[in-house]
């Protein structure tokens, strides 16, 4: 048993308790710290990702290969054409309450690079599923401007989901770059540009910064990590302290 005194209190605990309490306190500490820790990267994800949606446009032209992670949501130029034969629905997209679809387009460069999927916005599903909306490209397009992404990922992935079908246009919900390569006859690079706003021949276009837990909600976590720990030391000092008798 472990006895002090403190201020006209006495604080009684045993040797178990306390080793108890310290665990946990340093348990709780060290969750919320990790989450400050999370919060810090996140706001550095974010504000290269805002640095790079307003970056000058990078000449794609020329590049033989490129790191998306590092050039996510960068500004890209390109010139070249569309593949209007072979275009690609990307299934289960949601927008504004609406089922539909995005259109991915291959876009095939001049310089004879791997071609790239833009992604040319959504289009609502329509009144039947055996009904293809209407994707033709009307007017020929030799440059296009967009941001680099990632491919759409749907929230749960099925089995099979990624392999397209026989017709033109497929439709997939995942978008795996090799099998539609082998499909299409041609490379295709390992992301996707989503159409600018201001691009002829797109559909509905909101494209937003995609992170999964803000840096906020990482501080709030934190916050209650550190409530609890100080809970947890209130409710020890309550439990193990009594005031003393005076003789």
């Amino acid at each position: 048993m472990i006895k002090f005194g403190v201020s006209g209190f006495e604080f009684r605990c045993s040797l178990m308790a306390l080793v108890g309490y310290l665990v946990l306190l340093g348990l709780l500490c060290s969750l919320g710290f990790w989450q400050l820790d999370r919060a810090e990267q996140k706001q550095v994800l974010v504000t290269q990702q805002l640095q790079a949606t307003v970056s000058e446009a990078l000449d794609l032209n020329s590049q033989t290969a490129i790191d998306v992670d590092l050039l996510r949501y960068r500004s890209a130029l390109l010139n070249g054409h569309y593949d209007n034969q072979h275009q690609i629905l990307v299934d289960n997209q949601i927008l504004d309450g609406k089922a539909g679809y995005f259109v991915l387009t291959p876009f095939r460069p001049d310089s004879g690079q791997p071609a790239v999927l833009v992604n040319r916005g959504w289009v609502a599903l329509g009144v039947s599923r055996e009904v293809m909306p209407d994707i033709a490209i009307n007017a020929p397009v030799q440059q296009i401007k967009g941001r680099i992404n990632h491919f759409p990922l749907p929230g749960m992935v099925l089995k099979g989901s990624e392999i397209p079908g026989e017709s033109w246009p497929v439709r997939v919900q995942v978008i795996d770059n090799t099998l539609l390569a082998a499909k299409l006859g041609y490379a295709l690079a390992n992301y996707q540009i989503e159409l600018d706003a201001t691009q002829t021949e797109g559909y509905q276009r909101r494209w937003q910064i995609a992170v999964a837990i803000p840096p906020e909600k990482h501080r709030a976590y934190a916050v209650q990590w550190f409530g609890l720990a100080l809970t947890l030391t209130a409710l020890f000092i309550w439990i193990s302290s009594r005031k003393k008798h005076r003789g």
